[in-house]
């Protein structure tokens, strides 16, 4: 009642004191709308059915979020669907605004309930609106498999990967937590951030320029080889051992005019050249730039 009250008194007595539509009611004010773009008639359509509006936000209350703002969200969808609706199917106008609030509804509590993205994917929205309902239903059915199974279980039921059922179960079972936030209360904590805990797999900026100097010198080396081969060689080498895709023997006998086996004989003669080449001019280096 307390969230009730926070979205103003005036609001629910217009939302109550707004009269009922039979069939015949809302589908000329949707015909007018539609085709006279009448704006009294929408403002008359929505607001018979903002008490839809009330009461689906009241249903997503659970989460945090403002019942004001979510009634504002279902408002938004609410002039969507009447956007969007065509009087001639013979749908009622509630039964297709339904949709379009709740998805509002939807949309917003997973943008502003968490920092943290939760529901990128139909799977996971699925997840995130229906994990802890499925969960409730088994507890009180006497069904909720023990231990991990309950994932395997909820899974199925939604099908979705078990994966993304754990994955969910995590981020709805704790709230956000600022990286500054203090580590602990303990003497050896005292002082230390969250952010103190986290690993970073990178190298070390002296390890970085390292590498960078190595991966330079090595390049200048195999750039220095590759002028012993012939035209076709380096081609082949370039294209089977050196691009990010390398070409199949096939394709480029292909380009070359040539078969497959006499291709897969040049690369294997111009690798030998290569190494020849390398160990001649760095021998002390050669077992680094081995390809």
């Amino acid at each position: 009642m307390a969230q009730l009250a926070e979205v103003g008194r005036s609001l629910l007595t217009a939302a109550m004191a707004a009269p009922y539509l039979g069939r015949e009611e809302e589908h000329a004010l949707a015909l007018r709308w539609k085709n006279q773009s009448d704006e009294q008639a929408l403002h008359e359509l929505a607001r018979a059915h903002m008490r839809l509006v009330i009461a689906l936000a009241v249903r997503f209350r659970h989460y945090g979020l403002s019942l004001a703002d979510l009634i504002q969200e279902g408002h938004i969808g609410l002039l969507e669907a009447a956007a969007r609706f065509e009087p001639e199917r013979e749908v009622r106008f509630s039964t297709y605004a339904t949709w379009w609030i709740r998805a509002s509804m939807q949309n917003y509590v997973l943008h502003n309930w968490s920092i943290v993205r939760s529901g990128t994917s139909s799977s996971q929205k699925a997840l995130f609106f229906n994990l802890r309902r499925i969960r409730a239903k088994l507890a009180q059915g006497g069904n909720l498999p023990a231990g991990e199974e309950v994932f395997t279980h909820i899974a199925a039921a939604l099908g979705v990967s078990r994966s993304d059922v754990e994955f969910m179960d995590a981020r709805l079972s704790g709230p956000d937590l600022s990286l500054n936030a203090p580590l602990g209360d303990s003497e050896s904590s005292a002082g230390m951030e969250r952010i103190a805990m986290l690993v970073d797999d990178k190298p070390r900026p002296d390890e970085a320029v390292g590498l960078a100097l190595d991966t330079d010198r090595r390049t200048a080396w195999l750039n220095e080889a590759l002028t012993a081969l012939s035209e076709r060689e380096r081609r082949i080498v370039r294209e089977r051992r050196l691009a990010e895709e390398a070409a199949t023997l096939e394709a480029l006998g292909d380009r070359l005019g040539i078969s497959k086996e006499r291709v897969r004989q040049i690369e294997s003669r111009a690798m030998e050249k290569l190494r020849a080449a390398l160990t001649k001019r760095h021998m002390e280096n050669a077992a680094e730039v081995m390809i």
